[in-house]
């Protein structure tokens, strides 16, 4: 075990893009658990976009994060050292360890993971938030009925490639909104996406009216702005549109930018309603048990992007989130 814990810790909040002197590297001493606690060190450290929003000092679902704290971050570890009865060491943990080498921790919030059935990176993706955000999101949110037509922008993501095969496996219509001639290749020739929009080429509008002729029955929202503009011309009747994200307004330091068209949902007596995916806690289980039988049964697909490196490289690491060079779920695999 090293003799110190590597941990990046929030020193500035951000305006605009997260810039490298945001971010303290420091190197801390290693606790020892105390009565009641394990300890471990970490394997896989979870990206995802909702980080950038836990930097601004603003209300929000979650506190942000206090400057000179250590990044918040789901993670994988695996345990070393137990004083608590349920976790005991070579035990692989899931929670909200941060981003640091080694971790002590009481257990609450923390989940024994089964690592000889899926990797631990899987259950901070598939099985994890991005699959519960996908799931509670078009399922519960979105209302979903068979044989709507779906559309999810940033459909190449964590969520987007959830959001896109549940929909096919309900018996929907899919067409996903993504970034480049290969992620949108990706979504139709391997995840089974019926089409796929690629929003760099082109007129997103022309090509929504194109792809769907009878309208849009649920929207999935990754992305917000402009695109989540072009899709509210789209929209079906009682059609639902889930707010799940705004990816491409999270770094402007102007006011964000809302829809100017939101009158399409009076007119579709359609609905938009954001959500939170901790408000389905209770109902996780439930969730991962349908995802892994997708899984099993070759119907979904697992995405993930594997960055292998150290805790100091988790600031480049999340600007890949944000450049767009991430396919399927970002995670960091410490060497």
């Amino acid at each position: 075990m090293s003799a110190t814990n590597r941990q990046i810790r929030l020193a500035a909040r951000p305006v605009g893009d997260v810039k490298p002197e945001d971010w303290e590297h420091v190197s801390a001493p290693v606790e020892a658990p105390g009565p009641g606690q394990f300890a471990g060190r970490t394997r896989v450290i979870s990206l995802d976009p909702a980080m950038r929003g836990w930097l601004d000092d603003r209300p929000s679902y979650l506190p942000p994060v206090g400057l000179g704290e250590v990044m918040r971050a789901g993670s994988v570890i695996e345990v070393t050292a137990s004083n608590h009865p349920g976790f005991q060491p070579g035990d692989h943990v899931v929670g909200t360890f941060g981003v640091q080498e080694q971790v002590v921790s009481d257990g609450k919030g923390a989940l024994k993971i089964d690592t000889s059935l899926a990797p631990p990176s899987t259950y901070l993706g598939a099985l994890g938030m991005p699959g519960m955000t996908a799931y509670f999101g078009l399922l519960d949110v979105g209302a979903l009925k068979d044989g709507e037509t779906v559309v999810v922008s940033g459909a190449a993501g964590a969520v987007g490639t959830m959001v896109g095969q549940i929909a096919k496996v309900k018996g929907c219509r899919v067409i996903g909104i993504a970034g480049g001639p290969e992620k949108c290749a990706l979504l139709t020739d391997e995840l089974g996406f019926d089409a796929a929009i690629d929003y760099r080429a082109g007129d997103v509008k022309r090509a929504l009216r194109e792809h769907t002729p009878d309208g849009i029955d649920v929207y999935f929202d990754n992305v917000g702005g402009d695109i989540l503009e072009a899709a509210l011309t789209r929209l079906a009747m009682n059609a639902r549109v889930v707010i799940c994200g705004a990816i491409s307004q999270y770094n402007n330091a102007t006011p964000v930018k809302g829809p100017s068209n939101y009158l399409s949902l009076l007119v579709r007596r359609a609905r938009m309603e954001g959500f939170v995916v901790f408000d389905y806690a209770k109902r996780y289980a439930q969730a991962a048990q349908e995802i892994a039988g997708w899984i099993g049964e070759g119907r979904l697909k697992v995405k993930e992007h594997v960055v292998k490196g150290t805790v100091d490289d988790f600031p480049e690491t999340l600007q890949m989130l944000f450049r767009g060079d991430n396919v399927g779920k970002l995670v960091l695999e410490l060497a």
